[in-house]
C-alpha cells in the first residue's frame, strides 16, 4: 500500500494542539514532525484542518443480528466513519441476545465483513449463563454487559447468586446499565393509574426517575467494592449519582469508572415537547439541572468518558404511543459534533473533548495501540473542520432508520475525512466504500 503524506495539521493529542505533518505507512503512524519531505507518497495538504485521533465509542447499538430492519452492522459503521469514530464496542442486546460464546462469535463474524470501522462486542450476562461469561478472553472482547435495570429479553439480571458469579469472577470489565425495575414498575403504575394508556412522553423522566438510577447504580458499585471488580457505568443521567464517582484517582488506576453521553449533555425535559418519542431513551433525558450538573461533572472529572448508546429504531416505532414506542436514539454520526458546540459556547476545549473521546476510552478498555495520534499507533483518525456549519436533514443522514432527533439542527463543525488502519472510509464529505475494520484487542493486566 502506497505511504499516505498529511500535511499541515493540527494535531490535537495529549493537552496539546500543534501543526505538524504525519507520514502513515500501511496500517500505523510512521513519523510525525513539523516538516516531512516527499518522496512517492500520496500527499494530502490539510491547509490547517484539525487532525484527532479516532473517536472510540463505547456503548452502541448496532441491532444486528435479528433486528437488520432497523440498523445493521454495515449501515451503522458507516456513519460512524462520518461521524469520526473509527473503533465502537456494540451492546449485546439483539436477537438473539449475545449471551453464547457461538452467538458472540457470530456478531464478530459478521463485523469481518461488513465493518467499515473497528470493532468489539460485548458478552451479554443473564441470570442462568455464567458458564459462559467465564470462558470469555479478556484480550479478545471489550467486557460482559449487565443489565441491572428494566429487562431487555432475557437479560435483566436481577438474581443475587448470578450478581455475585459475575462480580466476583470474571476478571473482565463489567459494564451495567442502572435503573431499578421496582422503582420503575411503582412510577409506571402510578401514571397508568392517571392516564391509563394515553401517558405523555414528558412523563418518561418522571417514571424512570432519577431514584431508580441512584438505587441500581448504588447496587452496582456496592458489588464492585466487595468482589475488587473492574466496574463501567454506562450513561449516568442524574445529578444525584454524580456523588458515587471518585475524581481524584486517575483513570490508570480507577476500578470504578463511569461514562455521560451526548444526549443527556444536550438535551433535557422541555424537548420533549417538540421531539416527543424522538427523544425517549432509558435512561431518560431528565431536568436542565441534571443536565447542567452532567456538564459541571464531566468538567470536573467525574466522568471518564463520553460516548453516544447510539440506539436506531424505525420511524414507524418511534410514532407509536408512549407505551408502544421503543426507547433509544440514533447519535453516532453526529457526536463530535454535539460536542464541538460545547467548544464554540466557551464549555470545553478541543483537547478535553479528544481526552474524553479518544484517549480515555482507549486507557478505560486498555485498547491496544489505538485513541492517539502518536509514532506507532494504527492510523485511525478524523480530519475536522472545526468552524464549518452543519445543517443535519435528510439528505445527509447515514443511519438505515433515516432519521435523527437532531434534524433541523445547525451545528457549527464537522468530520471532512476519517481514516480507519490507514485507509480513507470516509473522505471529503464522501463514503469511499472501503471497509478496514478490525477486531480490538485489549491489554490484560
Amino acid at each position: 500500500m502506497k505511504r499516505i503524506l498529511l500535511k499541515n495539521a493540527v494535531v490535537v493529542n495529549r493537552g496539546t494542539s500543534r501543526t505538524v505533518d504525519i507520514l502513515i505507512n500501511n496500517d500505523r503512524i510512521e513519523k510525525i514532525d513539523k516538516q516531512i519531505s516527499h518522496n512517492n507518497e500520496e500527499i494530502h495538504d490539510l491547509k490547517g484542518l484539525h487532525v484527532i485521533p479516532g473517536i472510540i465509542d463505547d456503548q452502541v447499538h448496532f441491532r444486528e443480528p435479528g433486528l437488520t430492519y432497523k440498523a445493521d452492522i454495515a449501515s451503522e459503521s458507516i456513519a460512524a466513519a462520518a461521524g469520526g469514530v473509527t473503533s465502537f464496542m456494540e451492546m449485546p442486546n439483539t436477537k438473539p441476545a449475545a449471551i453464547t460464546q457461538e452467538l458472540l462469535q457470530n456478531k464478530y463474524d459478521i463485523a469481518s465483513q461488513n465493518s467499515t470501522v473497528n470493532y468489539s462486542f460485548f458478552m451479554g450476562a443473564s441470570n442462568d449463563n455464567l458458564e459462559e461469561v467465564l470462558k470469555t478472553n479478556p484480550a479478545d472482547v471489550c467486557g460482559v454487559k449487565i443489565f441491572m435495570g428494566s429487562s431487555t429479553g432475557n437479560m435483566l439480571v436481577d438474581n443475587e447468586k448470578a450478581l455475585a458469579g459475575i462480580f466476583g469472577g470474571t476478571p473482565m470489565l463489567i459494564a451495567t446499565h442502572c435503573e431499578d425495575e421496582a422503582t420503575i414498575a411503582k412510577n409506571l403504575s402510578v401514571y397508568k393509574e392517571k392516564y391509563g394508556d394515553d401517558i405523555p412522553t414528558i412523563c418518561h423522566p418522571l417514571i424512570r426517575n432519577d431514584l431508580g438510577c441512584y438505587k441500581s447504580s448504588s447496587m452496582a458499585i456496592d458489588l464492585a467494592k466487595k468482589h475488587g471488580s473492574r466496574l463501567h457505568i454506562l450513561h449516568i443521567s442524574t445529578a444525584k449519582e454524580i456523588e458515587l464517582f471518585d475524581n481524584h484517582i486517575p483513570l490508570i488506576d480507577k476500578k470504578i469508572t463511569a461514562e455521560v453521553c451526548v444526549h443527556h449533555l444536550f438535551f433535557d425535559e422541555s424537548y420533549y415537547y417538540a421531539l416527543g418519542n424522538k427523544v425517549k431513551c432509558n435512561p431518560a433525558i431528565k431536568t436542565v439541572q441534571d443536565k447542567e450538573a452532567l456538564l459541571e461533572g464531566l468538567k470536573n472529572g467525574f466522568f471518564d468518558v463520553i460516548a453516544t448508546d447510539h440506539a436506531p429504531h424505525t420511524m414507524e416505532e418511534k410514532q407509536k404511543p408512549y407505551l408502544q414506542s421503543p426507547s433509544g436514539l440514533p447519535l453516532i454520526q453526529h457526536s463530535l459534533s454535539l460536542m464541538l458546540d460545547f467548544y464554540h459556547k466557551g464549555e470545553l476545549s478541543l483537547e478535553f473533548i479528544v481526552n474524553k473521546m479518544c484517549h480515555a476510552p482507549a486507557e478505560l478498555f486498555r485498547i491496544k495501540d489505538r485513541g492517539y495520534v502518536e509514532e506507532g499507533c494504527f492510523a485511525d483518525l478524523a480530519v475536522v473542520d472545526i468552524t464549518s456549519n452543519l445543517n443535519i436533514n435528510k439528505s445527509n443522514i447515514l443511519y438505515k432508520c433515516g432519521w435523527s432527533p437532531l434534524e433541523n439542527f445547525d451545528l457549527k463543525g464537522k468530520v471532512i475525512s476519517t481514516m480507519c488502519n490507514g485507509k480513507w472510509v470516509f473522505q471529503n464529505e464522501k463514503i469511499t466504500g472501503i471497509k478496514s475494520g478490525e477486531r480490538l484487542q485489549f491489554k490484560v493486566s
